[in-house]
């Protein structure tokens, strides 16, 4: 019985038992934020959020039952309440999610992290933790062991201690009165005294057995119970998969929406840019506008302006078509003048050559009369 009593501290049920026992002395070890989640009880495929926003997730050991907690509260109400066994497992089914399963709530938990991350570092103080409880729970089961062999001997020893009782109660009946009578009676009174001490000693292992027996009942129910969650836990693990998998094709359809939305921020970006651009283009346009209405207003006494000069261009145009005449006239002047002057070149030239030819004339009579007057 008390081995068995051993045997079922192991189990998660025993937890929540000696919870009634014991006082909470608990204290953070480890904090992070992120959004919760549990498992849907009706379809156990869904997960329902547990949370509107990124809450505190901490993990917490309780020194008084060296025991670890993963506890997070969103306002006032407790949506984590987990006590970590040997036998949980914290499983990554992407790079930002991560979840394990209590067959104590009978439910599965999941986290979502902004980073991968913050899931990485959890994932390594869970396993952390795991390690600790099962040390603690190995500690704990080789005391257990250790009490019950104790209560074993006493109750090997309570027998031979009432079988010695019954001896010295035969011999008190048959001693005789002699020299030594005395002490034989001091001796079965020393007897008596001891065997009452060991009466009531036998009484409170009694008790304490009747104890163990009660508690290792009500271990066995826990087993029995623990069994039963074992079973649907394994159930819930087939559809945890299934949803798993799902959830990572949804969060593979999320992140290409992802990328996506991240392609249309940047082409939003460029469209905002583009459009500072016109608009400082369009205002400059505007300005452009402005300064042509200006100008605009000044148009009539432009046109008043072409208009003179029009008509002052039209006259020169006619004056300038009389002194083409004149021109024209000029230069027929000028023609006959240079026709005229040719003429007289000619005429000219030919006086010219006559000229020359007197002067040679005049020249041969000068020598002609110079020979003559030498010779007289």
């Amino acid at each position: 019985m008390c081995l068995a009593v051993a045997f079922h501290f192991s189990s998660p049920a025993i937890v929540s038992w000696l919870r009634t026992l014991t006082m909470q002395r608990e204290q953070p070890i480890y904090t992070t934020r992120a959004h919760v989640f549990q498992i849907d009880p009706t379809t156990k495929k869904n997960w329902v959020p547990a949370s509107k926003q990124a809450v505190t997730v901490s993990y917490f050991y309780d020194s008084t039952r060296n025991s670890y907690r993963i506890i997070s509260v969103d306002g006032s109400k407790v949506i984590i309440n987990s006590t970590i066994t040997p036998n949980m497992t914290f499983t990554k089914t992407s790079q930002k999610f991560g979840q394990w399963a209590d067959s104590r709530a009978n439910t599965v938990f999941g986290l979502g992290f902004s980073s991968e991350q913050q899931l990485t570092k959890f994932a390594e103080k869970f396993q952390e933790v795991k390690e600790a409880a099962k040390l603690a729970r190995d500690k704990s089961q080789e005391k257990v062991e250790t009490f019950s062999n104790h209560s074993q001997e006493s109750g090997r020893e309570t027998p031979s201690t009432n079988q010695a009782s019954s001896i010295n109660g035969t011999d008190d009946e048959k001693i005789s009165h002699g020299p030594e009578a005395a002490l034989l009676k001091n001796e079965n009174e020393r007897l008596k005294s001891a065997v009452e001490q060991s009466n009531t000693n036998a009484k409170k292992w009694e008790t304490e057995l009747q104890t163990l027996r009660e508690n290792n009942a009500r271990l066995v129910d826990a087993l029995q119970e623990s069994s039963a969650n074992v079973e649907s836990c394994k159930k819930q693990l087939g559809v945890c998969k299934e949803e798993s998998d799902a959830l990572r094709e949804k969060i593979a359809e999320l992140e290409a929406q992802c990328n996506e939305a991240s392609q249309e921020r940047q082409k939003n970006a460029q469209l905002s840019v583009r459009v500072k651009e016109l608009e400082a283009e369009l205002q400059e346009k505007e300005q452009e506008l402005e300064n042509l209405r200006k100008q605009a207003e000044i148009i009539p006494q432009l046109m008043t302006e072409c208009e003179n000069i029009t008509a002052k261009l039209q006259a020169a145009e006619t004056k300038n078509k009389e002194l083409e005449g004149r021109i024209d006239g000029l230069q027929m002047d000028i023609d006959d003048s240079h026709q005229k002057q040719g003429n007289m070149k000619s005429e000219l030239k030919k006086f010219m050559d006559i000229l020359d030819g007197k002067i040679d004339e005049l020249h041969e009579v000068r020598q002609g009369l110079s020979k003559l007057g030498i010779d007289n």
